[in-house]
């Protein structure tokens, strides 16, 4: 397979553009007291899609992790006030998470700046994706 320079160049656009953004994400988190990982958790139990609140398995899946990391990552946002543990009431066995109004704060001012950046960051980033998947 040869593939012409400008699809390397533009993945390597790509590939800078989400590393960018990244940390960017991974700063703004920092200024507003938290992890990234305590940013994505906290995105993943807002974002969860489903009549419940996600379980621990739920948000591995959506994490990319395995239940033991973010069980920990769980404990850690528990200890820090920004989830909180509720058992199922269908399934007892089941554990279920759901944000503090702390971490639903946290979570919502993120958000808000995240939208901003992808509307400002967004056109230049798509422009490259469509380059590499047109050609």
């Amino acid at each position: 397979m040869d593939l012409p320079d400008v699809q390397y160049q533009r993945l390597l656009e790509f590939r800078i553009g989400l590393r960018q953004f990244n940390r960017w994400s991974t700063e703004q988190a920092t200024e507003a007291g938290l992890t990234a990982s305590q940013h994505q958790l906290l995105l993943a139990v807002r974002g969860h899609r489903g009549p419940r609140s996600p379980s621990i398995g739920e948000l591995a899946n959506s994490l990319v992790e395995r239940p033991h990391s973010v069980s920990g990552l769980i404990d850690r946002a528990v200890a820090a006030g920004l989830v909180r543990r509720v058992i199922d009431v269908d399934d007892r066995r089941v554990v279920r998470i759901a944000l503090t109004s702390r971490g639903k704060q946290k979570l919502e001012r993120l958000t808000s700046l995240h939208l901003e950046e992808l509307k400002r960051f967004g056109p230049a980033l798509r422009a490259v994706w469509h380059g590499l998947v047109e050609d």
